[in-house]
């Protein structure tokens, strides 16, 4: 009940506005707010800064540029088998496995359709009918960088306005469609796994969701959806290149098509991952650990 109410609260609140003052507050490059901010987010949250290219809170110029802090180049190594597919972020696993038809899980007992998380594009969606997925949560204290599960090339990109809601647990199990009803950016790859989908979902407090290829994609103004087509000038990068950045935290999901990924028996719901480690293999889909975390169950 009380989770149910949280959720129904944060529905009323303006998400964009407040998205956007804190897009403003956390680039502020004021000495004393930029110590205030960093000073208690490290108090409130796990921060390994031995991990960080920069390990002096003092070094980054803003709050901004802490939280999107660049790893050391040793700091993660890469499953590096060409048959891997490794996570694209420091996080935990939300959910993962096959879709059912059209449905994918997001929580026990709440599933949600593909169709309209690829922006109710039928065609766009048809490839991935019985596929994979992998929903990844990055808490406020992960690295909040994304790189590239797999040897990949960029052939197309949507940004999808939507709402702001919150991608903690509690909202997740309690709002249907959450994923599908967010702002998310979605990116269509093509790899030795055939054709796949990494999406940004935006959250609440994430001031915006930038690319490595066009920069800052959001916040943006007006409510029509937005497309870039690289399929005339594809953009090549190797397995685990950064390819963009969540301003402040979220989600990103992975969709594969059927029958072209083995999920590692070891993954399981709430489990950590960091980028990468193995998550999965190429090969036939529907391999899946004895829960199985599909749909139709």
């Amino acid at each position: 009940m009380i989770s149910r109410l949280f959720v129904t609260l944060l529905g009323l609140l303006p998400q964009h506005g407040i998205s956007r003052v804190i897009h403003a507050l956390a680039r502020w490059r004021w000495a004393p707010w930029k110590r205030l901010l960093i000073g208690s987010f490290t108090r409130l949250y796990p921060v390994d800064l031995t991990e960080a290219s920069a390990s002096d809170p003092a070094d980054y110029p803003s709050f901004n540029a802490f939280f999107t802090r660049a790893l050391r180049e040793d700091a993660r190594p890469l499953a590096t088998a060409p048959d891997r597919i490794i996570s694209p972020v420091d996080g935990a696993i939300s959910e993962f496995g096959s879709l059912s038809g059209d449905r994918l899980l997001q929580a026990k007992g709440v599933d949600y359709s593909l169709q309209a998380l690829l922006a109710g594009d039928a065609t766009l969606a048809e490839p991935f009918i019985d596929g994979s997925f992998a929903t990844l949560y990055l808490s406020p204290s992960d690295y909040h960088r994304v790189h590239l599960p797999t040897a990949s090339t960029l052939h197309r990109m949507l940004h999808v306005p939507g709402r702001l809601y919150g991608v903690s647990k509690p909202v997740v199990q309690h709002l249907p469609g959450l994923f599908a009803r967010n702002e998310r950016v979605i990116c269509e790859f093509s790899s030795a796994a055939g054709r796949y989908m990494l999406i940004f979902v935006g959250a609440i407090g994430v001031g915006s969701i930038e690319t490595v290829w066009e920069g800052e994609i959001t916040p943006p103004r007006g409510q029509r959806i937005r497309s870039w087509d690289y399929r005339h000038r594809p953009i090549e990068f190797a397995a685990g290149d950064e390819i963009g950045r969540f301003n402040l935290g979220s989600t990103v999901i992975l969709l594969f098509e059927k029958n072209q990924v083995i999920w590692d028996a070891a993954l399981s719901v709430d489990a950590p991952v960091r980028l990468g480690m193995s998550i999965g293999r190429l090969g036939q889909s529907g391999t899946l650990p004895a829960e199985g975390h599909d749909v139709a169950d």
